[in-house]
């Protein structure tokens, strides 16, 4: 007796304990053996219809190249400096004219030991706004911490750099450090950074030694030299000595101002 079960079929009987004795499967023939001539040809084909693989092409040597012959029209050389632009600010540094920091500041309450006013000279990255930005809001701290804040004659030159054929304010700082202390005639001109104490006072100094001693400007007017903000901010450990050199300019001017 031959049965015809599915897979279904033969679970569920499995399930039920009745073992099925099925034939086992029928193996596939083998494939027919072609004659000698007949895999030859299809074995020629096979190899005909498959890519070549190709295992360590060397690469194919150039050919020398032909030695390059000299140009006759090569470009003419630059001139070694331009003509300056007739009106074109030169290259280099330039000094705004101060402005007065705290202009709401009342006249009648002075700390008379202040003076009659300072002048800040520093190298700032935002000229027109020189206590704008992180270098700026230190700025601030340290002349709010001397008390500038209160003196309205607490005025600011920034020194800036600019490049050939660009607009820039300012006069050559020799020109405009002269004309600012002419009209300001300040009691003191704090100088920050070792670039603008190299412009204002001419000297190549190092920045410690510039440090070390108050200055004095061809006119008289004495100068403090000390770390400009941008400075501090990178170098923390050095405020203490800035807050020393500003401690020193305000004695300075507290003993000019003594009766």
């Amino acid at each position: 007796m031959s049965l015809s079960l599915d897979a279904r079929q033969c679970a569920m009987l499995q399930e039920m304990g009745v073992t099925v004795w099925a034939p086992p499967p029928a193996r596939p023939l083998p494939p027919p053996v072609a004659a000698p001539a007949q895999a030859d040809a299809e074995a020629a084909i096979a190899s005909a219809a498959a890519p070549t693989p190709v295992l360590h092409a060397q690469p194919t040597p150039a050919a020398p190249s032909a030695p390059r012959q000299p140009s006759h029209a090569a470009a003419p050389a630059a001139p070694a400096s331009e003509p300056r632009t007739a009106g074109a600010a030169p290259t280099g540094l330039l000094l705004r004219a101060p402005v007065a920091l705290y202009p709401q500041a009342d006249p009648q309450a002075i700390p008379p030991e202040l003076g009659a006013g300072w002048l800040v000279v520093l190298e700032s990255p935002t000229p027109a706004e020189p206590l704008a930005g992180d270098s700026g809001r230190l700025l601030d701290n340290m002349l709010r911490a001397m008390r500038l804040h209160r003196h309205p004659r607490t005025f600011v030159a920034t020194l800036n750099r600019h490049a050939p054929g660009l607009t820039a304010e300012g006069l050559e700082p020799a020109a405009g450090l002269q004309q600012a202390l002419q009209t300001l005639r300040p009691s003191l001109v704090l100088v920050l950074g070792l670039g603008a104490a190299r412009v204002v006072l001419g000297s190549r100094e190092p920045l410690g030694r510039l440090r070390a001693t108050a200055q004095h400007l061809p006119d008289g007017t004495p100068a403090v030299v000390s770390y400009d903000p941008a400075y501090l901010l990178r170098a923390p450990d050095a405020k203490a000595a800035a807050w020393a050199d500003l401690c020193r300019a305000l004695a300075l001017v507290r003993r000019s101002t003594a009766p």
